[in-house]
């Protein structure tokens, strides 16, 4: 911890810094500096590692490199997020949750008159001491577990969408309790971020974990190959000035670099991205949604019909070429997959089909996207697959030929680096949320598994890191009863926004409305999104409220680790997930919390009872011990570890294949790249929307046999005419920060609608609104089978004809079943898997229709349902916790 005398004045006290990684994303961030008065945050700051330490301390930490005559330097300022540079807002936020809530029409013990399922959603809150929520929590977990068996109880985790933290990581404190008082069903976490490339690119190049490639490269070694290499970046359905803020600001520089030194960068994407708009050299290429394999199949036919591909790779790298040029050619199917056939689905024109093709053939070219919407729409796993094959057609691995993506994004390599949580270990809260559980259920199929009480999937019952081979695993919920099988009957939450972050919200919605699930409970700081339709609501700290030490990593200019006090004591009655965990174990065993506390994980060393212990443990199992002390650290409050001197001397894990296919094959069967999958053939011969090599699917009704009906050409498409992108919002974090009003007053954030509420933008072209009657600012309606979320129009060229954008991760505020004032475009979205074999989320690209609401049609609502539109509101925040509870204090 650190204090400063500030500049002198009879107002003016001194204040206390604390330095901490606070991003969103649960993965630290580069540093802060929370500014506190009088328990107060005060400001929020980027801060300069010199703030504590000379530039002479900093010299074996601080990297830098030269390309093309100029140098890139890690930056000696920080630059955060500015979601945390806002957080000030978020922490005092209108919707903050102070005290433990319980749904004034739910009452503990099972009784179904009692519980009112059906008006979670829907009633009101009172507030409750602590004492009697962690009694009925104890008292509900050992009544539901002895009438409906161990597993009855589910896990909803979270190691993503959330607060950086270790100590108190959101999604393992529970589980420490649950799994040491009797069974539970754990919720997995499926590759949301990269749903395409985990159920498409893993047989074109295996598991990325295992063969180091791609997205999982490190980023230094990536970073400087692509700089000192590339003459162009392909930036496919990527917006980097937004979804780089997860973590911090440092890819806006690494960019301006690259087109300083001559690095031509392209955008292909359905809306004209913040990246694109911020940076007038980058060229855009605008497509309809989820439409990339088309587009990917018009330029491949270029580079082979032309020869514009690396024809000796493609014979000593890869597998199946032979299928896919007769894919391409159309000897196959008789279509061949010209720019004219191309043109006509994605909506690019033909010659800019071929001027891309060729410049990319003829330029030494690397993909760069986060977390694109074509690897999470309906059949993902195609562009998924599609994608490595543009790579493989280039030569991939070769200088200046990678993928960015993800964990490639940090700028230095330290030597102590163990994990993509940088020098911090991938700390035990993180470990528990992967505690083997006898029962699992994807967090795809959550919902359906309530609804019906049953379910089954392929894959492993640990999606997001098994290998190919596991996805043809044949999965059931329940399990078998003599094994631990039981239908969930309590569902507890530690990250309630599954009807947001994930599929088919609505159907979410009603899930939680089901009269089997007796007890829904939720952790959480603010009341929002799954809370509303909790029955109890457990206030939880923000970051600046807690003692603890976070590391930061995956995207940042630099890795490092910080260890600070609370800045802030805790807002109302709030705690940590990890004090609450311990608050309820003392119901079980008043020994309970000295043992979860003292040795959470069998082997794992003792950590201690106090949080400062914590703190010690976790820094002692960290690998910076042996390049600062104990006590130093925390006098300087952060850490910055050094260089491994031996970095620059490492090669991409790509260019070890490239340079040496048989003593660095990748992770498939033949060790080379596969444009055609044996193992999809043998395991799945039926399969026609993920067949052995990829193809642009169609699609159809249910009744056919197909998942999907979502494109233009289908029958739906008469009915639902707009493709729907629903991209990362710029001005939240999934669906963190949509309160801040610092970020809701800005233009492009919300639509002031003529009833004075704050509508979620939907982004529709001219041409389309004057076809729908719409004018820019009008409330309009989204919808489809699923329901109808409301909406301002934001009439704009920055989004292509017969497509619409609306930014995911609006909080939901609901008006009756199927329909939301919010914005929530997640709500709508298909709840079904990406494809027959692949239980991952399709969440953009998919059809809706989009209508101006009438004068009269509002005040027919208004009249219909007078509690939803009379909740309590706050234009400059949003709706809130007033509206939700009774007697507000």
């Amino acid at each position: 911890m650190a204090e400063h005398e500030v500049a002198s004045g009879p107002w003016q006290e001194p204040e206390t810094t604390i330095y901490r990684g606070m991003a969103c994303g649960g993965t630290g961030g580069e540093l802060s500096a929370i500014d506190s008065k009088d328990g107060k945050v005060v400001r929020i700051r980027p801060i300069r590692y010199t703030d504590e330490y000379s530039m002479d301390e900093l010299k074996d930490s601080l990297w830098s490199f030269t390309a093309r005559g100029k140098t890139l330097k890690c930056p000696v300022k920080t630059a955060p997020p500015y979601q945390s540079l806002a957080y000030k807002k978020r922490i005092y936020s209108k919707n903050r949750v102070k005290y433990p809530l319980k749904r004034v029409d739910w009452e503990p013990g099972g009784d179904p008159d009692k519980i009112n399922a059906e008006n979670r959603g829907k009633s009101k809150f009172v507030r409750i001491s602590w004492d009697e929520a962690c009694d009925i929590i104890a008292d509900e977990i050992k009544r539901v577990r002895k009438t409906y068996g161990e597993n009855s109880v589910l896990a909803v985790g979270e190691d993503g969408h959330c607060q950086s933290k270790i100590i108190h990581m959101v999604g393992g404190n529970h589980i420490n309790l649950l799994m040491r008082t009797g069974g539970f069903t754990r919720e997995v976490r499926t590759p949301d971020s990269v749903e395409g490339f985990y159920w498409g690119a893993k047989f074109a190049w295996g598991a990325q974990v295992q063969a180091g490639l791609g997205m999982f490269d490190n980023g230094w070694n990536v970073i400087e190959d692509v700089t000192k290499n590339a003459d162009m970046v392909i930036m496919q359905a990527g917006d980097l000035e937004t979804t780089q803020n997860y973590a911090s600001q440092w890819m806006s520089r690494v960019m301006r670099f690259w087109m300083d030194i001559g690095i031509k960068l392209v955008v292909v994407d359905p809306f004209c991205t913040y990246t694109s708009v911020c940076h007038d050299e980058i060229t855009w290429i605008p497509l309809l949604p989820n439409t990339d394999v088309a587009l990917d199949y018009g330029m491949m036919y270029v580079w082979l019909t032309e020869g514009l591909y690396d024809v000796n790779y493609v014979e000593t790298h890869t597998y199946g070429f032979d299928k896919l040029k007769a894919y391409v050619l159309g000897e196959e199917d008789g279509i061949p997959k010209t720019p004219k056939w191309a043109s006509e689905i994605c909506g690019v024109e033909p010659w800019t089909i071929k001027a891309l093709a060729r410049e990319w053939g003829t330029k030494t070219t690397s993909i760069l996207h986060y977390c694109g919407c074509h690897v999470r729409g309906p059949y993902s796993h195609e562009p998924g697959r599609t994608e490595v094959y543009k790579l493989a057609l280039q030569g991939f691995g070769a200088p200046g030929v990678q993928q960015i993506h993800l964990f490639s994004y940090g700028g230095g390599k330290q030597a102590v680096r163990p994990t993509p949580y940088g020098p911090m270990m991938f700390s035990e809260m993180h470990a528990m949320q992967f505690y083997p559980a006898d029962q699992t259920i994807p967090r795809t199929l959550v919902a359906r598994s309530i609804q019906n009480g049953h379910s089954d999937w392929w894959g492993s019952p640990q999606i997001i890191f098994a290998m190919p081979d596991e996805q043809f695993e044949h999965n059931f919920y329940p399990i078998e009863e003599d094994e631990g099988g039981a239908k969930v009957h309590m569902l507890w939450s530690e990250k309630p926004c599954n009807q947001t972050c994930w599929n088919g919200g609505f159907e979410f919605q009603e899930a939680m409305r089901n009269k089997d699930l007796e007890c829904v409970i939720t952790n959480h700081p603010w009341l929002e999104n799954d809370s509303l339709f909790a029955d109890l609501v457990l206030p939880v700290t923000t970051p600046a409220e807690e003692s603890d030490i976070v590391g930061s990593g995956m995207g940042d200019s630099i890795e490092v680790v910080a260890v600070q006090d609370a800045a802030i004591p805790p807002v109302g009655e709030s705690l940590s997930d990890y004090e609450i965990s311990l608050k309820i174990a003392e119901r079980f065993d008043p020994e309970l919390p000295k043992q979860m506390a003292e040795g959470r994980i069998e082997g794992e060393p003792a950590f201690g009872l106090t949080i400062e212990q914590q703190k010690k443990s976790e820094y002692e199992r960290s690998p910076i011990v042996s390049e600062i002390g104990w006590e130093e650290l925390k006098a300087k409050g952060f850490y910055v570890p050094k260089q491994d001197p031996y970095a620059k001397d490492y090669k991409p894990n790509a260019r070890l294949f490239y340079e040496d296919p048989e003593s660095f094959p990748v992770g498939t069967p033949s060790g080379k790249i596969e444009f055609y999958s044996d193992q999809l053939e043998e395991n799945f011969p039926d399969d026609k929307e993920r067949q052995p090599l990829a193809k642009w699917i169609v699609g159809g009704p249910e009744s056919e046999g197909w998942t999907h009906d979502e494109t233009l050409a289908g029958e739906r498409a008469k009915k639902y005419p707009f493709l729907v992108n629903a991209c990362t919002g710029r001005w939240r974090f999934h669906a963190q920060c949509d309160d801040i009003t610092w970020h809701r007053e800005i233009p492009t954030a919300k639509v002031v609608g003529k009833d004075g509420y704050l509508y979620e933008p939907c982004w529709m072209s001219p041409e389309d609104a004057k076809k729908q009657g719409i004018e820019d600012g009008d409330i309009v309606k989204v919808y489809n089978e699923r329901g109808t979320v409301l909406c301002g129009a934001k009439v704009s060229e920055r989004i292509l004809p017969q497509s619409v954008m609306v930014n995911k991760g609006s909080r939901s505020d609901p008006i009756a079943s199927e329909f939301d004032r919010g914005g929530n475009i997640n709500l709508i979205s298909p709840a079904g898997p990406i494809s027959k074999h692949c239980y991952g989320f399709a969440v953009s690209g998919y059809l809706v229709d989009v209508q101006k609401v009438s004068d009269e049609e509002m005040a027919g609502w208004v009249k219909q349902y007078p509690e939803a539109f009379e909740r309590a509101y706050d234009p400059a925040s949003g709706s809130h916790y007033d509206g939700w509870v009774e007697g507000v204090e």
